[in-house]
């Protein structure tokens, strides 16, 4: 049976935000911990559900959901609460302040019209990789993956690239705080093979994941790299492994996603940005 992957947002509870300090804003976090209370799971909200999910009072809950309310992010009905479509303003200023993702797309739509398999890309935060680009050919997981969309780095193809991208006391230390799931029955869970596997990426300049996120996914990667060499992102191309094989995958597939990973790097040197 096909496992369904849930992507969720995962909201940061008031405990869990740093300590404040000279430069830190308590109430502006707070405000952030409560637009991402909304997630899949939780699209609408009561008060009393954004204050328990949150950490916060519904006294401070109400005082932040009102101010977002009159900003036009927020709407409610009187008891229920959700983000209204202008909350993507705040992501779209990343993407917007990112123009090389608009030169990149036609690199990426060639590829994907050439190997006729989704094509995406994506950057590391933590230990997630978060979407920034995507070209789809036809639904391959059964979540809808879009930008913005998050997942466990290590149990992804980009994941393992951009970690592979990273120093090894970073690698080490996000090893050591790994979620501890099992996705699938081929997810990788013994912390010292997903070492090695990470290490092989860093040798061999690709990665590829065979189901270890979900039943029927197989993926493979290939770095984006900035002037100085460092890997800042990663470029993928899914498919379905009841028709695409790790041989296919690497015979076939892997020439042209490297060649593209390689001309969207040379767009970025020629920007001459270090980073995305």
């Amino acid at each position: 049976m096909r496992k369904t992957l849930a992507i969720t947002t995962n909201p940061v509870s008031a405990e869990e935000l740093p300590r404040p300090g000279d430069g830190y804003v308590q109430s502006f976090a707070r405000g952030l911990g409560v637009i991402r209370s909304f997630c899949a799971e939780a699209p609408t909200q009561t008060l009393s559900e954004v204050a328990a999910s949150t950490g916060l009072t519904r006294a401070s809950a109400r005082r932040i959901l009102l101010t977002l309310q009159t900003l036009g992010y927020v709407r409610s009905d009187g008891k229920l609460y959700q983000l209204t479509p202008r909350i993507m303003e705040l992501g779209f200023a990343y993407l917007s302040s990112t123009p090389l993702w608009n030169l990149a797309e036609p690199i990426m739509e060639s590829l994907s019209d050439e190997v006729r398999e989704s094509c995406s890309a994506a950057v590391l935060d933590g230990d997630e990789i978060v979407y920034v680009m995507r070209v789809h050919t036809h639904k391959i997981m059964s979540t809808n993956l879009g930008v913005g969309s998050r997942l466990p780095a290590f149990w992804t193809s980009m994941g393992r690239v951009l970690l592979a991208g990273e120093g090894d006391e970073v690698l080490r230390a996000l090893l050591d705080a790994r979620e501890r799931r099992s996705f699938t029955a081929l997810t990788e869970q013994d912390d010292e093979r997903l070492l090695r596997r990470i290490l092989e990426v860093r040798t061999q300049g690709w990665a590829l994941v065979d189901q270890e996120l979900e039943e029927g996914l197989i993926s493979i990667a290939a770095p984006v790299k900035n002037a100085a060499g460092r890997v800042v992102a990663a470029l993928n191309i899914s498919g379905q492994a009841n028709r695409t094989s790790k041989q296919m995958m690497q015979e076939q597939l892997l020439p042209q996603l490297v060649e593209a990973a390689q001309r969207i790097s040379q767009l970025l040197r020629a920007s001459g940005r270090l980073h995305l």
